[in-house]
């Protein structure tokens, strides 16, 4: 059974997504809301938590940002993915990180004795370093009859 919840005028958005303990450790890590313009508003804000839905929506389908249904979500794409630029750039995320490690080590559930690191689907930022130039795998050119 999907749960709902009413945000705004968006009924049907997936609450099962965001629940209510995982909102409740986020939000005070999130930063405030940039002050709208009194002469020139614009459109409302999506709220934190719509944005986030959409967020995790991308995490567990695996779809494109581009192809995250309004309908589900509460917010397109586009919006979920600047809201997770705009925390990213803020640092939320390491703290989170740090918030959540904490409360597992007080609760004795943090248990890092067996555990592994995996890197590989972390890209080489500006190539990398090579010591050598790589030989060409090409077909040899032929030799010029001219």
């Amino acid at each position: 059974m999907r749960s709902t919840i009413l945000v705004g005028r968006v009924s049907g958005v997936r609450a099962d997504l965001v629940p209510d303990d995982l909102w409740e450790r986020v939000a005070p890590l999130l930063p405030p809301a940039p002050e709208r313009c009194h002469r020139h508003p614009g459109r409302l804000r999506v709220p934190d938590r719509v944005a986030l839905t959409g967020v995790m929506y991308v995490l567990r389908t695996g779809v494109a940002w581009r192809d995250v249904p309004v309908e589900a979500v509460g917010c397109s794409g586009v919006t979920a993915w600047r809201r997770l630029r705009d925390w990213t750039e803020a640092g939320v995320w390491p703290r989170l990180h740090t918030a959540l490690s904490t409360e597992l080590r007080r609760a004795s559930l943090l248990d890092l004795e067996d555990c592994s690191v995996d890197g590989s689907h972390v890209r080489a930022l500006k190539g990398g370093t090579t010591s050598d130039p790589r030989p060409s795998i090409g077909p040899a050119l032929a030799r010029s009859t001219t």
